[in-house]
């Protein structure tokens, strides 16, 4: 699963939601999405310009924390089955 680290990295540098739309121009609904992770596609430029404002990388904002049981399967001949239906 992709985690979103926007809420831990504004806590850190005492910023509000407000703060950073402020900063880079982002709709404060965009932001208030990211920073509760309800988002199921990030636009780049919106990454980016976060980053900037607050002098981070984006390994501090996006990681990725492996799944308890994993989605695809390797078969024996090496083929892939999927075990998610919603893509």
């Amino acid at each position: 699963m992709i985690r979103i680290l926007l809420s831990t990295k504004l806590g850190e540098l005492r910023w509000t939601q407000a703060d950073l739309a402020r900063a880079t121009g982002i709709r404060p609904n965009t932001i208030n999405e990211l920073y509760h992770e309800l988002v199921e596609r990030v636009n780049l430029e919106h990454l980016d310009l976060i980053c900037e404002a607050l002098d981070c990388q984006l390994d501090e904002l996006i990681v990725r924390v492996p799944d308890a049981s994993p989605k695809i399967i390797h078969t024996k001949n090496g083929s892939l089955i999927s075990s998610s239906t919603d893509r």
